[in-house]
């Protein structure tokens, strides 16, 4: 299988290259020259597949020759090996077809440890056969930097990078990070916000040649075509298990940088039956108005609840666009020229978003509702992300008799401010592995929000 650029112009790579490339020469995002797709019959035959030999299958058609079946399987079982629950991704139902699709399970107790742990696994296979050493940069709104922190550090040929806006995640999310001190890990609080840490993570993909003779950058942010690959995975999972492919089954996504639930539409283009994605947003709304009203005007950042989907720059809209587009490089390239300028879909391209897509806004007084609200109603607990994602499916689901699946992105212990908002006499713990998580010695580097000051900090402690 063969991998293009949504801006059309850098050349087609194969799966090995597609991964360790992260961003294409153009500035455009890797997207499969064509999708795979399941016939109804092999998606029954999928019906009480455990998860690591679904991943299997969903994953092999777009790895081609790069990796022997026994290698990818070795690869899945070791990426999930560290999960704490049996069933990877279990489902709880919290209303009449409304489920909670729980992906906290993982060891950052985060949904990108799915993607992220097999990141990891994958990037130590690829560079031991190449012989080669690289370094991963990433930026983070909260969950991303843990997730690979822990996907990379014991990998023997990579330094990692992670870039984090200062004093804008929760505290557990920074000490997550902070907190592990191998030799090949390196933590960045950046002064800025995430639109910032990205640009500057962007900046130094398109010019690579502040790094020492030998090495080059891979990226870790969904940037990367592997991290969306791992993600289509779990909307299977879900649906089977809700009656799939005889069901229609939904989905509701808190959404900051869109690679979660570009998964989600990637999925149905493969065969999937899914008639409805909601995009839930916080108050930073610029999918939600782009869907909603066709109004992609970026506004400044607003600092939430949800830290996470704190974000006005969300990359993998690129890929969706690249698809309403008709795979038209050019086109992209031109709506996405000026990306402080507002932007508006053609009404081909909206309608088709509009045909899968809807979308919808909530703030932070009623995302402390619904986590009251949830608690009261059936004793469940959500993060404020997820208390995002639960309200949007409730005010647009178009069907109540289709399954809505709910994507809960993160356990509430990541987020105890929020979640002692709304329910002041809860007191919740961290899960047992990270007890002695305020504990533990931190190791972080306050930068300035300057591309130079970033490199030569880099340069100064690459690994030799």
């Amino acid at each position: 299988m063969k991998f293009i650029s949504t801006r059309g112009v850098a050349p087609a790579l194969n799966f090995t290259d597609t991964v360790l490339a992260g961003l294409a020469s153009d500035g455009g995002l890797y997207v499969p020259e064509q999708l795979p797709s399941f016939s109804r019959k092999e998606i029954e035959e999928m019906a009480g597949l455990d998860y690591c030999t679904l991943a299997f299958r969903i994953i092999r058609p777009f790895v081609g020759d790069a990796l022997t079946n026994e290698e990818l399987k070795c690869i899945i079982e070791r990426s999930y090996a560290g999960f704490r629950h049996s069933a990877m991704a279990p489902l709880v139902q919290t209303g009449t077809n409304e489920w909670i699709l729980e992906l906290f399970h993982g060891p950052t107790v985060a949904f990108k440890d799915f993607a992220l742990q097999f990141l990891g696994q994958l990037f130590d296979h690829l560079l031991k056969k190449r012989d080669e050493r690289m370094v991963v940069m990433g930026a983070t709104s909260g969950d991303t930097g843990s997730a690979a922190i822990e996907g990379c550090r014991h990998c023997k040929n990579i330094d990692i990078f992670i870039l984090h806006p200062h004093n804008r995640i929760s505290e557990v999310q920074r000490r997550q990070m902070a907190t592990v001190l191998s030799d090949n890990v390196f933590n960045i609080a950046l002064e800025g916000n995430f639109d910032d840490c990205q640009n500057i993570v962007k900046a130094s993909f398109a010019d690579q040649t502040f790094l020492p003779d030998g090495r080059r950058l891979v990226a870790v942010n969904s940037i990367n075509w592997a991290r969306i690959m791992a993600q289509i995975v779990y909307y299977f999972y879900a649906a089977l298990r809700l009656g799939a492919p005889a069901k229609t089954v939904n989905f509701s996504v808190p959404t900051g940088n869109f690679g979660d639930i570009f998964a989600g539409y990637l999925a149905r283009e493969m065969g999937l039956p899914i008639d409805q994605l909601v995009i839930a947003t916080n108050a930073n709304d610029i999918l939600h108005r782009c869907i909603s009203e066709n109004d992609h005007t970026p506004r400044p950042l607003v600092r939430s609840l949800s830290p996470s989907m704190d974000i006005m720059v969300s990359s993998n809209f690129e890929r969706l666009l690249f698809d309403l587009y008709g795979k038209n490089g050019s086109a992209v390239s031109e709506l996405l020229e000026d990306q402080k300028s507002p932007m508006h879909l053609s009404e081909t391209a909206l309608g088709k978003a509009r045909e899968v897509f809807t979308s919808y806004r909530v703030d932070d007084r009623r995302t402390l509702e619904v986590i009251r609200g949830m608690h009261d109603s059936c004793s469940y607990l959500l993060d404020p992300h997820t208390a995002i994602g639960v309200e949007a499916a409730r005010q647009v689901r178009r069907s109540m008799e289709q399954p809505m699946v709910c994507l809960s992105t993160a356990h509430p212990a990541k987020f105890p401010e929020a979640v002692a908002s709304a329910l002041p006499s809860n007191q919740i713990k961290l899960p047992s592995h990270m007890m002695d998580l305020f504990e533990r010695e931190e190791r972080m580097k306050l930068l300035p929000n300057e591309l130079r000051a970033v490199h030569h900090y880099i340069l100064k402690s690459l690994n030799k």
